[in-house]
């Protein structure tokens, strides 16, 4: 089945060659189902590369999704139109009163900076505690994922004394997890992050799984006990050149940056790098879809119950 985007979302042209079935609203109006309403929470400044990833991963799935985009109304995005903006996004308070199945908050470029420091912080902890009311399940992504297990249960975040920057290899710690289901013994992933979030300080919580991590970057997925919320330190999203792009970015801006590890063949950064973790993106994605969003969603969306503290 599709996804339903919004008509002229330039996602859509860009998938419609690769072969990824998503439709318009007028065709999605024809169709006697319901579809799964889906929220992202677009904190990227590459807007519009951001929601085509997303969006790839969200249609390889036989379900029907109705796609809203929000952004910030605390901050203004200064990497994609203004038009653009206005023409595919909502801010929080058009939605507020409104439940989703399912909701994603994106990376942002914030890491160095204190949480308090964040332009929107208290925009976003508004949203994460709106959410605990209105959404069923939530995927925290990268920096996200730190806010939203900094804001729920108090873990902080720790500087790195390089930036975690690569494609690495990770383990299913619980592979019978519904969400870890059909991984493989060993992953790939890719990171780009200048903080951390250490396992001793999870395993203090309760409330909290381990699902999956490396040996060299660290944990990956986390859960909570009721499946509610998911947080992964990691970019699955990326395609192919995201980090090559951010590498050739700081590059040229002459900022310090090592070279992505386990990324560039041969480390030659002349060489276009294969994707190693497409495979493992589109499992995620449509395990949380199918097994946390699809089967446990109640069918009358306005029903969805609160997440215990």
């Amino acid at each position: 089945m599709p996804i339903k985007i919004p008509e002229g979302l330039p996602a859509g042209g860009i998938l419609e060659k690769e072969n990824i079935f998503t439709m318009t609203e007028l065709r999605a109006q024809t169709q006697d189902i319901r579809p799964l309403k889906i929220a992202i929470l677009n904190l990227m400044p590459t807007k519009i590369a951001t929601e085509t990833q997303l969006i790839r991963l969200l249609s390889n799935t036989p379900l029907q999704i109705e796609l809203t985009l929000l952004k910030t109304e605390t901050h203004t995005s200064k990497n994609t139109s203004e038009d653009h903006m206005s023409a595919f996004y909502k801010n929080f308070s058009d939605v507020k009163d409104q439940k989703f199945d399912g909701f994603i908050i994106t990376g942002a470029p914030v890491e160095n900076l204190d949480y308090t420091e964040v332009t929107y912080w208290n925009e976003l902890c508004t949203i994460l505690e709106w959410a605990k009311k209105h959404v069923y399940s939530t995927l925290h992504i990268c920096w996200a994922a730190q806010a939203g297990l900094y804001y729920r249960f108090g873990i902080p975040k720790y500087s790195l004394p390089e930036k975690m920057f690569g494609v690495f290899d990770h383990t299913p710690v619980d592979p019978c997890h519904p969400l870890m289901r059909g991984f493989d013994a060993s992953f790939k992933a890719p990171h780009s992050r200048h903080t951390e979030i250490r396992e001793e300080d999870v395993l203090k919580v309760p409330k909290l799984q381990i699902l999956a991590k490396s040996d060299e970057a660290g944990l990956y997925i986390i859960a909570d006990q009721d499946c509610r919320c998911f947080y992964v330190m990691g970019h699955a999203e990326y395609d192919n050149d995201t980090l090559a792009g951010e590498y050739f970015r700081d590059i040229d801006r002459q900022l310090p940056i090592a070279l992505p590890k386990n990324y560039f063949k041969h480390n030659d950064s002349t060489r276009r790098p294969e994707n190693m973790w497409r495979s493992h993106a589109n499992l995620l994605f449509s395990n949380w879809l199918n097994y946390f969003v699809y089967q446990r969603t109640p069918y009358d969306i306005s029903s969805i119950d609160s997440i215990e503290e």
